[in-house]
């Protein structure tokens, strides 16, 4: 089996850089993705995936992009799952590789 996620899309918002407690830089981004089909009233539909950005790579796309930006990523498909007022949730991300 192979783990693989390619995805071209616009930043919804401008990307910010944090650090980790180790001082790792580390950029956490959603991408507005259109999907290949139009919805019944004409219209594109967008996915929405979250995608985290580490070291020289969050400071750079933090120093070039901004709101709206069209970037391209490659990545994994990561699901972590978490208890939210006793329901059982699960979170999808791409870590950028």
């Amino acid at each position: 089996m192979y783990n693989k996620v390619i995805a071209i899309g616009r930043l919804t918002a401008a990307p910010e850089v944090t650090q980790t407690p180790n001082q790792k830089s580390v950029c956490r981004v959603t991408l507005a993705v259109n999907r290949r089909f139009k919805a019944e009233n004409g219209e594109r539909e967008a996915d929405f995936l979250q995608v985290v950005f580490w070291g020289k790579l969050a400071e750079t796309l933090a120093s070039y992009a901004s709101k709206g930006s069209l970037i391209s990523l490659d990545g994994e498909l990561r699901a972590r799952w978490k208890v939210v007022l006793n329901v059982p949730c699960v979170k999808t991300m791409v870590p950028s590789i």
